[in-house]
Order: structure tokens, then sequence, then C-alpha cells
């Protein structure tokens, strides 16, 4: 195989507890490859390495002594690598946590591309979508991200329920500090909630391979209802499946997916990505992964 050294070359990373199932690795070199760069994606996974979230320190100061060019951060390290940061986007200051870190000119910048990887998505698919009172399941995890785009995508009011009532009332706090009072609020009664809603959204497991099943009874859902997902193994949710069987309107999590890594690479490289052609790599790759995994 030659080599071409004179092709830039970038090096970029995850970090993460249990991440070797990933396509974000495959998805960054792909597009690399694409644009002309010699592009190198490592997992730094703490559980194979044997570490902990306080490993962080250390592994952001090897990442830029090795020339990283950025750093994407997952579950567990999303705000415990806030502190160790020299400056965050105004999304990630708000939301109080960062899944991607710029490394330039000796400083640390953190973004949350699972904020605008959702608002990108969203608004491919539903900009003419009516949006008055929308529905958000789950607080934990990305659900602050959805949060924000969604009230940033004109969301007039956002009801969030969580399995934990504490967890929903501190995340409708802190988006309506950030977009205004009343904005979103905790939710009471979920079934009296979605038929007043023109939206759904699933932020929780709930519909996962590993968890399959619906986070809410079917029996709620109507054809002028819309319904979003972020899971994407499997694309089609359960809840997904329900809903597009009665002709609404449905998301899934590929989008997310696929614009966060978007995101995400055009911060790491100064380069305008092809949103197009990473779709349809994601594309492939989780087909290829879901065969894989039935074998």
């Amino acid at each position: 195989m030659t080599v071409d050294f004179a092709k830039p070359t970038v090096l970029c990373g995850l970090i993460g507890q249990g991440i070797q199932a990933s396509l974000t690795p495959a998805m960054h070199m792909q597009e690399g490859e694409a644009q002309g760069l010699r592009s190198v994606y490592r997992l730094i996974d703490l559980t194979v390495l044997g570490l902990e979230a306080n490993a962080l320190p250390e592994l952001l100061t090897a990442a830029q002594r090795m020339g990283f060019s950025g750093l994407n951060i997952t579950f567990p390290c999303k705000q415990s690598v806030i502190p160790h940061l020299d400056d965050m986007s105004e999304e990630a200051r708000a939301l109080g946590a960062v899944n991607t870190v710029v490394l330039r000119g000796g400083k640390r910048v953190g973004y949350n591309t699972d904020c605008s990887g959702y608002g990108e998505a969203f608004r491919a698919k539903m900009s003419d979508a009516k949006k008055d009172r929308v529905v958000q399941m789950g607080a934990g995890g990305a659900a602050a991200a959805v949060a924000f785009a969604l009230l940033s995508c004109g969301v007039g009011q956002l009801t969030i329920f969580d399995i934990e009532p504490g967890r929903a009332g501190d995340l409708a706090a802190k988006m309506s500090a950030h977009f205004g009072a009343g904005r979103a609020a905790p939710g009471k009664d979920i079934a009296a909630a979605v038929r007043s809603a023109d939206g759904l959204v699933n932020t929780t497991p709930v519909g996962m391979e590993k968890l399959p099943g619906m986070p809410i009874t079917p029996e709620v859902l109507r054809p002028d209802l819309w319904v979003s997902e972020i899971i994407y193994f499997p694309l089609e949710t359960e809840l997904l499946r329900r809903a597009r069987a009665i002709g609404a309107r449905t998301i899934d999590g590929g989008g997310m997916a696929v614009f966060q890594a978007v995101a995400a690479f055009r911060l790491f490289t100064g380069i305008e990505p092809d949103s197009n052609r990473m779709l349809a790599h994601f594309d492939s790759l989780r087909k290829a992964a879901t065969a894989t995994a039935k074998d």
C-alpha cells in the first residue's frame, strides 16, 4: 500500500466508557479520506484501559502533546471534562455538558454537537411542522441537548417527563432560565400532555435493542402527532413503527448521530463536510453492524 505523506494529517479521538461499537471513528475517517486528508481517529476506551473519568486531565494533556486536533467526549465524561477546558461555546455552557473538544493553539475549547446535531436533523425534516406544544420523554443523558435544540428551533412550550420527577424539574428550570419563563415545564400527566401536543420526542433508552419496547402506551399516538427518536440501534424503534403505521410523521435517531459528527468534523478540520455523503456512509455502517450482530 502506498501512503501519501503529502496529505494533511488529522488526528482525533473519542474518550468514553464501553465505546468499542461506536460508528464515529469510521464516519470521521471516511469523510477525511474523501476530503483529501490522512484521517486517523482513535478510540480511547476507559473500560479497555482500566481507567476512570478522573484520568481525563492526563488524557487531555497527552492528546495535546501528541498533536490531536480534537476529541469527542461521551459517557461518563461530558460534565467532568468541563473544569479542564479553557473556554466553551454558548450551548455547552448553557447545557453544562461537552461532547467535543477542539485542541488548537495550546487551548482546549468545548462544544456540544449533540445539540447542534439534533437541531440540524430536526430542521431538515420538521421545519414546517407545528411545534407550539411538544412533549419530551427523558431528562438524562442527551436530553438537555435535545431540549435546548427543540427550543432553539422554535418550540413554544416543552413539557418534560422523567422517571425521576426531580430531574425533569431541574432540566425544565435550566431551559426556562435560558429561553424565558414558562418555555419548559415538568409534566404530571403524560397522556393528557400528549393529547394536546404537536410533537413527541423520546430521549429515554426504551426502544434500544438492549431495552426493547415503548416508553409510552401506543393508544396516545395519533396521525397529526409527529414523533422523534434519538435511538439509532435499531433505527426503527417500536415507537416509530407504531407511529408510522397510523400515518404520523417521524424522525429517527440517525440524523442526530450523523449531524453531531458533521459538526465535530467541521470543528476539528475547518473543512465543510459533505453531510449527504456522511449520511450514506452512516447508513451502510449501521446496516453492516446490524447484520454482524445477527450472525
